[in-house]
């Protein structure tokens, strides 16, 4: 008989501990994540100094500037993590919790309840403030979590780790609760761990998406590309229009809800371009537009592999269209079903995007940088899923969990029923 493999001896090991993590108490939970905010906070300094290692080796190498600036974790990052812990503490246990209750006959009832998913491997990419909130929101729902981060982050994802397996050893969490993995070679040993593990979420290129689709038997949770749209409505507020557009498109750029691609109905668009091109060459954004832009502003010419870029810096594609009919087809057919806005006064306009554009976030007079798990009041996110099954845009608590049927009977037999000797009388409670 040959050895395992390592990783699916990890794996196995995993697993088992998953059914030990699906009937901690929420008392215990917490109390863990309080005890990994409070040594987050105690190892800062060090924590930090593993990230300046990261990000020297980052630009020897000569990585992009997007994936740099999502590398980068700082002081205020750590504090965003821990808020974020915080929050999480405070929200309700998505554990447990009787979805349905039914009694099929006198004395045969039917409850469905929550409970976690199992084992949930994270494979993602620069950031590692994502591997504090995959732990953490993981831990929260009752799920063991094997994260696999980019080497780019090995020495900062190593000592977040590794204060956070202590801390929730030392609360009563089971060992198995976080693993890490570094090599990139265990990816794809990983990905055939299907016995073991129930869900796969990747945070990363499109390519990479496909090939684990491709290549795993595993459910696969996520998107590929954040191609996020915003269309300025003939019936708009300029001012309004472009402060949204600004926050879009600068506040974070290498964000997958930043903005990549604007469309502007015809009848706003010589004086909002003209408005628009001062205040985004101001913040170092390079516009690129179809021929009919280009007449109305300078800017660098755009073609159709344009409108399914993802830049992720400081780059935006714009183009006019004469009705909203128009921008709601190039949304559909150009997008990558994340997050996509209008901006209109319009309650009619406003009513057929929400209802007509196939993404997981339609946002109204507001910006794409809100599609995130903790600003919608999850605590956090694993990630943001465009798919349509299960879990759909920025996945909290509540994506990761599903659910169990159980029956209470008194010696019920199904012959009973299938001879006509008794009938099922459903009621629910």
């Amino acid at each position: 008989m040959k050895d395992m493999n390592p990783i699916k001896e990890i794996t196995s090991r995993v697993k088992a501990d998953s059914f030990k993590m699906a009937d901690l108490s929420l008392e215990t939970r917490n109390k863990a994540l309080k005890e990994i905010a409070k040594k987050l906070l105690e190892h800062e300094d060090e924590i930090i100094e593993a990230n300046l290692k990261d990000l020297e080796k980052a630009e020897k190498d000569e990585l992009p500037l997007p994936l740099i600036k999502r590398l980068k974790f700082d002081k205020d990052k750590i504090e965003d993590c821990i808020n974020g812990i915080e929050n999480l503490i405070g929200l309700e246990d998505p554990l447990f919790r009787t979805l349905l209750k039914r009694e099929l006959d006198e004395g045969l009832i039917l409850h469905k309840i929550t409970c976690p998913i199992g084992v949930i491997g994270v494979i993602f990419e620069s950031r590692p403030d994502a591997l504090v909130q995959i732990a953490t929101l993981c831990l929260k729902s009752g799920n063991c979590a094997v994260l696999k981060g980019g080497s780019e982050a090995t020495n900062t994802n190593r000592i977040l780790f590794e204060i956070i397996h202590k801390a929730g050893i030392s609360s009563g969490i089971p060992d198995g609760f976080l693993t890490l993995m570094e090599n990139r070679a265990d990816i794809d040993v990983l990905i055939k761990c299907d016995e073991d593990i129930d869900l796969l979420i990747p945070r990363g290129s499109n390519a990479f998406v496909q090939y684990l689709m491709e290549n795993s038997k595993i459910p696969v949770m996520g998107h590929a590309d954040g191609v996020c749209h915003i269309y300025v409505d003939e019936q708009c507020d300029i001012d309004k229009a472009m402060r949204i557009i600004s926050d879009s498109k600068t506040q974070y750029v290498a964000a997958c809800n930043t903005l990549e691609t604007l469309l502007v109905h015809q009848a706003v668009a010589h004086e909002l371009l003209a408005k628009l091109q001062t205040t985004l060459t101001e913040k170092g954004v390079i516009l690129k537009g179809t021929p009919d832009v280009q007449s109305i502003i300078a800017c660098e010419p755009a073609d159709s592999l344009d409108w399914e870029t993802e830049y992720l810096d400081l780059i935006l594609s714009i183009k006019i269209v004469n009705s909203l009919e128009e921008a709601i087809t190039h949304i559909n057919r150009y997008g990558s079903h994340h997050t996509d806005s209008i901006i209109t006064e319009n309650p009619k306009a406003c009513e057929q995007f929400m209802l007509q554009v196939d993404s997981a976030g339609v946002y109204h007079n507001c910006s794409t940088r809100f599609a995130d798990g903790f600003r919608y009041g999850f605590g956090a996110e694993v990630g943001i899923s465009t798919g349509k099954l299960h879990a759909r845009g920025p996945v909290g608590l509540d994506g990761l969990v599903t659910y169990k049927y159980k029956l209470y009977g008194k010696g019920h037999i199904v012959d009973d029923y299938a001879s006509g000797k008794k009938q099922f009388n459903f009621k629910d409670f």
